[in-house]
């Protein structure tokens, strides 16, 4: 990935940076900086006040009495996230954020989120917590000691490529809060989860796509060119005609398959 496209996506912050991890022989700036840097992740960057924070949590933490992980849990299971994130969105919207905020990524298809709904039902708030947490995916990846961060940026060991362009469909830059955003009163990802669909990859300026990307808002409607291919395929073209369609975005993907099939070439996709 080149720095000038993950300065486009916002992402610098989380590519430049180490694991926030806190090692033996820590000093008390080395945990401040993993109690920060947990409450930042496992709340979505929104603001914690100073009388909202679990200052026990944090007590155990700096005593040894807790692990890093079990810190985490202690935020997740808190009233406070909970009141953030659970009591006040849909479901499915609270289960992409988890694994946002728990594992670092964004949910790769509906199974996943129908495993989650189903625990949740049969369980519980708690157990459905626990379970991102007490994942062989969770131990694999930050263990004990390491605060989870946003591994959906980069490709990594496990992980599948779909994750990468979904993970843009929930994050929308480094200052921005996971309840500020436009859509936090329902899920994001629904309607491409469902359909087995990559999601496009988005800046983290609203309706903005990369450059030969074809992400953009559901309401915008595109300008797609095309060179007519070759429906035959037993006599050469000479001459090569260049059509326009004007798609809506919600029939962009199904449009550019049926085009590809019957052989035609993309030449351009662009705002209408």
């Amino acid at each position: 990935m080149t720095t000038s496209t993950i300065s486009q996506l916002g992402i610098e912050p989380f590519v430049n940076s180490a694991p926030v991890e806190l090692r033996a022989n820590w000093t008390e700036g080395d945990v401040q900086a993993v109690i920060n840097a947990a409450y930042r992740q496992v709340f979505g960057n929104d603001h914690v006040m100073q009388n909202e924070r679990l200052t026990s949590s944090e007590s155990l933490l700096r005593q040894g009495d807790i692990s890093v992980q079990g810190f985490i849990r202690t935020l997740a299971q808190s009233e406070l996230y909970r009141q953030k994130f659970f009591t006040s969105t849909p479901q499915v919207r609270f289960i992409e954020l988890n694994y946002k905020h728990l594992l670092g990524r964004a949910p790769y298809d509906e199974s996943e989120i129908a495993f989650h709904v189903d625990l949740y039902v049969q369980k519980g708030y708690e157990a459905e917590i626990d379970s991102y947490l007490d994942s062989l995916e969770y131990q694999t990846h930050f263990g004990d000691s390491i605060v989870p961060y946003y591994r959906g940026f980069t490709s990594q060991s496990g992980q599948k490529s779909v994750g990468f362009s979904r993970m843009f469909q929930i994050y929308r830059g480094y200052a921005n809060s996971d309840r500020a955003q436009g859509k936090a009163k329902s899920a994001w990802l629904t309607q491409d989860l469902a359909r087995n669909m990559a999601t496009p990859v988005q800046t983290a300026s609203f309706g903005r796509s990369l450059s030969g990307n074809t992400g953009g808002t559901r309401e915008q409607v595109y300008r797609v060119r095309v060179m007519q291919g070759n429906r035959g395929g037993r006599t050469p073209q000479i001459r090569r005609s260049v059509k326009e369609y004007l798609v809506a975005y919600d029939q962009l993907s199904p449009t550019l398959q049926r085009l590809n099939q019957r052989g035609s070439q993309i030449v351009s996709i662009s705002p209408a």
